[in-house]
């Protein structure tokens, strides 16, 4: 198998690069292990680019990065590209493609980089982002671009690939720039797994949340409202507080205590904790009466105003606070994306004051509740070691001791896990959990920080044994991040057919006829008792389109009442995730339903 870069130093450098400077380290071939993927996909994204540039002369180019999808460009061009044009360039890059064309790098001053790029306002654009002062530039034929590489050695090593969808993408993410085309792409080492891919894509593209939420009337998002602002519609709403419930009852078995916080706080608060200078970016801030106040982004801040409302003694730690606190956080325009990106959302957030001798056991009790919750959706997971950021607070030594804590407790538990370099949060090193859905991929949800800063910025303390003044420790921890985020990730887990225990409708009556009717409020009413969420669907239209309305809508168990089951006291049941039909005593169909409710405990 071909080697197409080396690792040095935890960076990947291209063949060329390493020649040149005499750089040895760890052969990377050409596979589909991530390394080689990010080398293949950065290649790709340049090539689509020259190809666009053959066949739109005019086209300017901003930046081409590899991300989880694959990779992207952004540019602009005079003319107007659609999602027809993405065969064009695919052809065209084919061609280029079997030109074998070698990838070369050369460097040259920042001064005469603005200068080779003086007409093009968006290479100076990029160059405004690099603090180098000098630039490398890849080119391959007779396309240029800047760029850190690393590249294949020529762009024949491309053939696997795909252009999956075409956008618009503001100028840096930046609503306030122009808005820029931008073309994702995708591209393998093999033909196989491309193909995978791309089965994996249609069958995702099916199960788009927000398309399933809008035919199941879960959420909505209005212009007028503002973007990244979802407004929770019934149906959604009973389903998100269904896991709050579920959720409430689990935390309280842990001994954790509802608390809740303030939404906005006075700016000081936020200096002292070093979100202000850490954080500020992406926080909204308003004044009244002549003070400035901060909208929270985190919950930490209101939960430390709890603890310290008393004084503290180590008999009272491990104390745990959680909330289901509302956040909001300045997104990015172009960043938006359904629930899966907003400017305000719910944390199912908690945090746990206790001494550093209870650490471990705190940390494995969360990964406990972590595996308990994922396993009842039927989600498999991993987790991420995130250590220190380069945008950070706090002295080494405290981050080495927190670090170091994270890893003793899962390395003596034998819970696996792998190393994000410098994927902290700027208070402190956590540990990130990433789920598996249905069709293969990856979400982050959940997160556990340890934090030494944040205690000690505020001056925590709490009388140890001894009667001297420590220290504790705090812990935040969030679950399923964010209800949005969550239930936007089990939409399209579930392809909406949500278990019967989270169900926004766990049963749908249909009265055939309005004779039946009473019969059907007086089992509304039963279902309701146990806990069962229903709806009659008792409107002035045909049998077939109500039946057809609830179908739509992925009720788990339709059931159809006419005289033989008003006579009967029985329901014909229609059992969506069965796929069967059946007829059930009332009081059989009642206990069936309670034993389906009661099956998940957190």
């Amino acid at each position: 198998m071909d080697q197409i870069a080396i690792k040095h130093n935890d960076a990947i450098v291209d063949l060329q690069t390493a020649h040149a400077q005499g750089i040895s380290g760890e052969p990377i071939l050409f596979d589909n292990s991530p390394a080689a993927l990010e080398v293949l996909r950065h290649s790709t994204a340049h090539l689509m680019a020259q190809a666009i540039k053959n066949l739109y002369t005019n086209a300017k180019f901003f930046v081409g990065p590899v991300v989880k999808e694959g990779f992207y460009y952004d540019f602009k061009v005079d003319e107007s590209i659609g999602e027809e044009d993405l065969k064009k360039i695919e052809t065209e890059m084919t061609r280029l493609a079997k030109l074998k064309s070698p990838i070369e790098r050369y460097e040259i001053s920042m001064e005469e980089a603005k200068c080779k790029f003086a007409d093009d306002e968006l290479k100076l654009a990029v160059m405004e982002r690099i603090p180098s002062e000098t630039v490398s530039i890849y080119r391959q034929g007779d396309f240029e671009d800047l760029c850190r590489g690393p590249h294949l050695p020529s762009i024949g090593d491309i053939r696997h690939f795909k252009l999956t969808k075409i956008a618009g993408a503001y100028l840096g993410g930046d609503s306030s720039k122009e808005m820029l085309t931008r073309i994702y792409g995708i591209a393998f080492a093999d033909k196989e797994s491309l193909r995978l891919h791309l089965e994996m894509l249609a069958e995702a593209e099916k199960r788009d949340h927000r398309k399933i939420g809008n035919e199941m009337k879960l959420f909505t998002f209005r212009e007028e409202v503002g973007a990244g602002f979802p407004i929770w519609l019934p149906a959604g709403s009973r389903l998100r507080s269904r896991l709050e419930q579920l959720l409430f009852k689990a935390h309280r078995k842990r001994g954790y205590e509802p608390v809740r916080g303030p939404e906005m706080l006075r700016a000081d608060l936020w200096k002292v904790s070093g979100h202000y200078q850490n954080y500020g970016e992406n926080m909204y801030f308003t004044h009244i009466d002549e003070l400035e106040f901060g909208v929270k982004p985190m919950n930490c801040v209101g939960h430390i105003k709890v603890y310290e409302q008393d004084l503290r003694s180590y008999r009272d730690l491990p104390l745990k606070f959680f909330e289901y606190g509302v956040v909001h956080r300045h997104e990015m325009t172009g960043a938006l994306h359904g629930l899966f990106r907003v400017r305000e959302f719910t944390q199912d957030d908690a945090h746990i004051f206790c001494t550093p001798d209870q650490i471990e056991a705190q940390i494995i009790e969360v990964i406990d509740f972590v595996d308990r919750i994922m396993r009842s959706f039927g989600f498999s997971y991993k987790m991420m070691l995130s250590t220190k950021p380069e945008k950070a607070v706090g002295d080494d030594s405290v981050w080495e001791t927190a670090t170091n804590a994270l890893r003793t407790a899962m390395e003596r538990h034998n819970l696996a896990y792998d190393v994000d370099e410098g994927g902290g949060a700027f208070y402190g090193p956590k540990i990130d959990i990433k789920i598996t859905d249905a069709i293969g991929r990856e979400w982050q949800c959940g997160t556990v920080q340890l934090d030494f800063n944040l205690p000690a910025r505020f001056e925590l303390g709490y009388t140890a044994e001894g009667n001297e003044k420590l220290q504790p420790v705090m812990i935040h921890r969030a679950i399923l991040g964010s209800f949005e985020r969550f239930i936007g990730i089990l939409t399209e887990h579930y392809a909406g057919e949500f278990p019967m225990f989270v169900a926004p409708t766990q049963v749908a009556i249909v009265p055939i006829a309005p004779s039946h009717e009473a019969y059907a409020k007086e089992l509304s009413d039963k279902l309701m008792d146990i806990g069962a969420d229903c709806e009659v669907f008792d409107k002035n239209e045909s049998l077939n389109k109500r039946i057809r309305t609830a179908e739509k809508g992925r009720v788990p168990m339709i059931i159809v009442l006419g005289d033989e089951e008003v006579n009967a006291r029985s329901v014909a049941v229609r059992d969506r995730r069965k796929r069967e039909q059946y007829n059930l005593g009332e009081a059989e169909f009642i206990a069936l339903i309670q034993q389906q409710l009661n099956e998940v405990h957190f």
